[in-house]
């Protein structure tokens, strides 16, 4: 399939100005918004409905799953279909996903809303981040790489504050915040409807055909370092996603909504941060720094634990996330500059498979954990492993320096 990009795509797309990759990157980010907007409420969602800290964890694993399962099944598809169609069912799942929480009376459509959430996810995670930065013109590409993962971390950090913020401060907790969202899901379906197609022979809805994880053979030596550190920064994310207002609450007696959805939000904005440093430093040298630092936020998120403290938990999530930023958009550069142009939505969505395989399978073992030993020694024992891992990809990057883009 030929790919269409950057200027020579917009003017070719059906006269007159078309928006650019800012435009995709909007998309992007409100799509991941609404994935994380349950992330404060669960709390709420377990006094109303009663469940256990484990469950909390399956309802969010449901997600990764399905991010996963997509990922696997459909992760090349706007390779062959286009990039805008499949933002477009990816905006419609999304809707559907906040109107099961909007009808939820019970846990069978909290899990309905976030497997349709986990699909929206698996969708754009290939096809915005090839959208945004097949839209670049010459000389945007490290601009454009950059919006599309602040994008996908500002979106997913977005969610949480917003949740928290409504369900704090005004009467309708369960409601307002799957009301607003899919108001902006509706303008970024507008957004979305005039973006330029940047598959040039795009195919009509031609049947799925499951790639599994499928890297090309120039991008393997990249793919593996790139892969194990992308693991290690997301189960830091999913720390947060999943339980982290859990042990606010819990843990460190904090019980304001908003506080726990700015708490999420610290460490998604540090890691936009981490991403925005590391073209100074280069995508190479990022996976091992990244690491680095990433080790020296679980530290502080274990002490946080130990010595129930707040500051200490968001100075974890802020030194962590950079960390994770700088690993992270090293690695997707990387892996995206690397891999043929006809492959890269395939390529990209094989790494996010490993990636939101590190968000879900160490979140749910958290979860099992706490049933057992309480959060406090689950955390401290995840924290604890995943410094290992981080710790291990970290050396294994600085050791065999990845060669690509």
């Amino acid at each position: 399939m030929i790919v269409r990009e950057g200027a020579e795509n917009a003017e070719n797309a059906g006269g007159g100005w078309r928006p650019g990759y800012p435009a995709a990157a909007v998309v992007f980010a409100i799509g991941m918004a609404g994935t994380t907007l349950p992330t404060p409420l669960y709390g709420l969602y377990q006094e109303q409905i009663g469940f256990s800290e484990l469950m909390v964890t399956v309802v969010f694993a449901v997600y990764a799953v399905a991010v996963i399962t997509v990922l696997l099944v459909a992760g090349n598809y706007s390779d062959e279909v286009g990039r805008r169609p499949v933002l477009l069912i990816a905006m419609a799942l999304s809707a559907a996903s906040a109107g099961c929480f909007l009808l939820q009376s019970g846990l069978p459509l909290l899990f309905t809303g976030r497997l349709l959430s986990g699909c929206a996810a698996g969708l754009l995670s290939g096809a915005a981040t090839a959208a945004v930065i097949e839209l670049a013109g010459p000389g945007q590409k490290a601009r454009a790489g950059f919006a599309a993962t602040a994008a996908n971390m500002g979106g997913l950090g977005c969610g949480p504050l917003l949740s928290g913020i409504l369900a704090q401060y005004t009467p309708w907790p369960l409601m307002l915040p799957f009301w607003v969202h899919l108001g902006l899901v509706a303008v970024a379906c507008g957004i979305t409807w005039f973006l330029p197609e940047t598959v040039a022979e795009p195919k009509r809805w031609p049947p799925l055909k499951p790639q599994g994880i499928t890297v090309p053979p120039e991008v393997k030596g990249v793919f593996t370092p790139a892969a194990l550190a992308a693991f290690a920064g997301f189960a830091l994310l999913g720390l947060f996603t999943a339980v982290a207002p859990s042990f606010a609450s819990q843990t460190l007696g904090v019980r304001n909504l908003a506080v726990s959805g700015a708490v999420v939000f610290s460490v998604f904005l540090a890691s936009t941060v981490g991403q925005s440093l590391t073209e100074r430093i280069g995508a190479r040298l990022a996976l091992p720094v990244g690491c680095g630092i990433l080790v020296v936020g679980l530290l502080l998120v274990a002490s946080s634990l130990i010595a129930e403290s707040l500051p200490l938990l968001v100075l974890g999530a802020l030194c962590g996330g950079t960390g994770q930023g700088l690993a992270f958009r090293g690695a997707l550069t990387l892996v995206s500059g690397a891999a043929p142009a006809q492959h890269r939505g395939g390529t990209i969505s094989a790494f996010f498979v490993v990636a939101y395989t590190g968000i879900s399978l160490p979140v749910v073992g958290v979860g099992a954990m706490a049933t057992w030993l309480g959060l406090r020694q689950a955390g401290l024992i995840f924290t604890g492993c995943v410094m290992l891992l981080a710790g291990g990809a970290g050396t294994y990057a600085a050791r065999r320096p990845p060669t690509g883009a």
